[in-house]
């Protein structure tokens, strides 16, 4: 199946901190893809800027080598040159004066400007004051945030102000990545386009709900923030806390970005308070191959979690009653981020006690292998009688829909888009997110005041063990993290 290309209006994208990790890795290449995919117009331009003094061969040449080394390139194509030619770059002060003027040389007049800021959130007043006070805002002008968005809820709340007083809500995208991704959005279609699931999503039907995100990987170069993040603050209140609203959500009135996002708002809403005991946190140890999470972070007495667990629950009429289970950490067996819902058994079974217990399963998989399954309970072939066994019916989007599916697009390819459209359906608005840090809070004052210390756990495994308690305490368990 070859998915169905509409280019947009020809865009002028301007990247703060052009130059950084972000830019190379995902945006430049994101744009890349889009371009050779005919969906950006070739009168589009590109503008990185950054505070390092540098020609636009020079950026041009720093494009090419990301492009070469995150798999987009064309290898010296014609497709490559054109893009290349888009790009162009501005040696610029954020909070000075310097280089203002010739990027508002570089602007073309009645289209699109999107802002881009790939910068430390501590920039994004000084971003947002300049571009208005330079006169480079338009009606159309678009600014993209990346998270942090804050680190609690004042701040947050600050951040909103700020940024506020010099743009509409409409102009702001605060960007989740992960609210990007093709299987992410198909909860939506799964949901409200089939009317085989929503009749079933609820208490009545639904025994729990899992949602994990596990990563194989540590901190990294990013141990200095990290430690002042935790995986709480990281993973859980943004990413976790996006992927259970569209699972508990309402069916919005129409698919319209304010519908959508007043009906996860609601959800974050709803979460009730989180008991201590419903919470674990881990900390990973060295194994002699791997330096563990304190050797990472260089701090020999952090505290910081870099995994956690916790028991939430939804507390409306739709899902009083049902746990929604939630994990998160580094250095684990496998990176897999899977949603699963686990259907209640059968009320009484036909079959009795020999045939065991059996209920159905909808895992939902983001990454790395995005698709679906249900599983199913069926007869186990043969002629020894009523044996039960649960099989899954299984649609991985590369095969069902091919190589060439729009389930290959990157998650910044598709966001970027909406941004040059006017789309905000997949990004997050000011009161979600202070509604997310205002939950969020009294859950790390409460361990912060108890002086709790992370459990140590083993780098490749599921966690610390506490984790698996909090489910067996309640007669279930978590399902494998498999790559």
């Amino acid at each position: 199946m070859v998915s169905r290309v509409i280019p947009v209006e020809p865009f002028d994208l301007v990247i703060f901190g052009g130059t950084g990790d972000l830019a190379r890795r995902k945006i430049l290449p994101a744009l890349y893809r889009r371009f050779r995919a005919g969906q950006m117009p070739a009168g589009s331009r590109v503008i990185g800027a950054a505070r390092s003094a540098r020609s636009t061969n020079d950026y041009r040449a720093f494009v090419r080598e990301a492009l070469v080394e995150f798999g987009s390139a064309d290898e010296g194509g014609q497709v490559e040159s054109a893009f290349l030619a888009l790009v162009h770059f501005v040696q610029i002060d954020v909070t000075g004066a310097q280089g203002w003027a010739e990027l508002a040389a570089q602007l073309q007049p009645d289209r699109v400007r999107a802002y881009y800021f790939s910068v430390r959130p501590r920039l994004f007043g000084a971003l947002a004051e300049r571009i208005q006070s330079h006169g480079l805002a338009t009606p159309d002008t678009r600014i993209v945030v990346e998270k942090p968005f804050g680190n609690d809820l004042a701040s947050a709340q600050l951040l909103n102000a700020t940024l506020a007083a010099h743009f509409e809500e409409n102009q702001i995208y605060r960007i989740d990545h992960y609210l990007g991704k093709e299987t992410v959005q198909n909860l939506m279609a799964i949901r409200f386009g089939n009317m085989m699931f929503e009749p079933l999503w609820n208490s009545q039907y639904v025994d729990h709900i899992q949602i994990t995100v596990a990563e194989s990987v540590g901190v990294g170069g990013r141990g200095d923030y990290y430690d002042r993040a935790g995986a709480m603050r990281d993973m859980m209140q943004n990413h976790l806390m996006q992927l259970l609203c569209l699972i508990a959500m309402e069916p919005p009135a129409k698919f319209d970005p304010d519908a959508v996002r007043d009906e996860k708002l609601k959800v974050i809403r709803a979460l009730g308070p989180v008991e201590p005991h419903h919470i674990v946190r881990g900390q990973y140890e060295g194994n002699g191959d791997l330096p563990g999470y304190r050797d990472e972070v260089g701090n020999a007495r952090s505290f910081t979690e870099s995994y956690i667990a916790l028991k939430a629950h939804v507390s409306n009429w739709r899902w009083a009653g049902t746990p929604i289970y939630l994990r998160t950490g580094k250095r684990l067996v496998a990176r897999s981020s899977v949603i699963n819902v686990v259907f209640k058994d059968a009320p009484h079974s036909i079959f009795g006690e020999a045939a065991g217990r059996h209920a159905n399963l909808l895992s939902i998989r983001l990454q790395p292998n995005e698709g679906i399954t249900l599983k199913v309970t069926i007869k186990e072939p043969g002629p020894g009688g009523m044996r039960l066994v649960d099989v899954p019916l299984d649609m991985s989007f590369a095969e069902a829909l091919g190589p060439d599916s729009q389930s290959a697009t990157d998650a910044y390819e598709r966001l970027i888009m909406d941004v040059i459209r006017g789309n905000q359906t997949l990004f997050m608005r000011g009161d979600e997110v202070e509604a997310a840090w205002a939950w969020t809070d009294p859950i790390i004052s409460g361990w912060t005041a108890a002086g709790d210390v992370p459990k140590p756990y083993e780098i490749g495994s599921t966690g610390p063990g506490d984790a698996e308690l909090l489910m067996k305490r309640d007669g279930r368990q978590w399902q494998g993290i498999n790559p």
